[in-house]
């Protein structure tokens, strides 16, 4: 479920948006969810991003978890 939240605009920032907004042929709210939506989206790709690449960093650097990883192979490479 959504809620409305309630934001403050430099008038300068409104007057910018405003005109983007309009320019996509689309009201400031909604061109606000937009950016807000592709915000979040770009938020989650880099906490994954970070989380592949500390385990990345736990592989090349712990031999247990090199060899797990040897053993468990590559996803979809069976029979290749």
């Amino acid at each position: 479920m959504t809620a409305p939240i309630s934001i403050r605009l430099d008038p300068d920032v409104r007057i910018t948006l405003e005109a983007e907004a309009a320019t996509q042929g689309i009201g400031l709210a909604s061109y606000l969810r937009q950016l807000a939506a592709r915000a979040a989206r770009d938020v989650r790709r880099a906490h994954i991003r970070a989380g592949s690449a500390a385990v990345a960093r736990h592989v090349a650097t712990n031999e247990r978890a090199r060899e797990f990883m040897d053993d468990w192979g590559t996803p979809g490479a069976e029979g290749h």
